[in-house]
């Protein structure tokens, strides 16, 4: 009977780490901050409090070359074009949407309060297109977003001014998720959202390493006749 009182024990652990609800919580008002929330623990991770200063100075460390290393590797990589955009859209938005539908209910938006205002003083036509694909955005995907995730009294306002120069946003957003909503995720979107990838990089990736050539077909560092 005591490995039937320990399975049931770590099955209650599971559940109850299954039920644990991690998130992030961000303001941006005169200054902008933000919270990391991990069930009822709350930790601000910005901005980060201003260290003492050091009476003696610290030997400084010899810089290494892998943050460069892997900054080229970075940079390597093929961008996405439109298309690839696109294409990732088709192939992962089912399972996505399936996977929220299943789960809807651990993933919370709260608060939402938002107000963005577009600056025309520079561009007035492109900033009169960026607000309009804004607007098309916040209405096309809030109907959606709110039949699949629970957004209490959302609250977001796209607004165009062409007297200002930059763009402006403000207001306070709060995601939080449970951490089975993560495995449950992760099991319905990561498999088919890494063979998209890994067939996305196989091609792309002959185009990126292939040697450029002049308009005769010849490698671009042939002189010879």
């Amino acid at each position: 009977m005591l490995w039937l009182w320990i399975i049931g024990g770590i099955a209650i652990l599971l559940f109850l780490f299954c039920m644990l609800r991690i998130g992030v919580r961000i303001s941006v008002q005169e200054t902008a901050a933000a919270w990391v929330t991990v069930g009822p623990i709350r930790i601000q991770v910005a901005p980060s409090k201003p260290k003492k200063d050091k009476k003696k100075a610290e030997p400084k460390k010899k810089k290494t070359t892998d943050g460069k290393d892997k900054l080229k590797r970075l940079k390597k990589l093929p961008k996405p074009t439109l298309e690839d955009i696109r294409s990732a859209i088709e192939t992962l938005g089912p399972p996505l949407n399936r996977a929220l539908y299943r789960t809807r209910r651990g993933i919370r938006i709260h608060p939402l309060h938002l107000s963005v205002t577009v600056g025309g003083a520079n561009n007035p036509a492109e900033a009169a297109e960026l607000y309009g694909l804004l607007h098309a955005a916040v209405w096309t995907a809030m109907p959606v977003a709110e039949e699949l995730l629970v957004i209490p009294e959302p609250s977001i306002h796209v607004g165009l001014d062409f007297d200002a120069a930059n763009f402006k946003a403000n207001g306070e957003v709060g995601i939080s998720i449970r951490v089975g909503t993560i495995i449950a995720l992760g099991f319905g979107v990561g498999i088919p959202a890494l063979k998209w990838f890994l067939s996305w990089l196989k091609k792309r990736k002959p185009e990126t390493l292939s040697e450029p050539k002049d308009e005769k077909g010849r490698p671009a560092g042939d002189t010879a006749a």
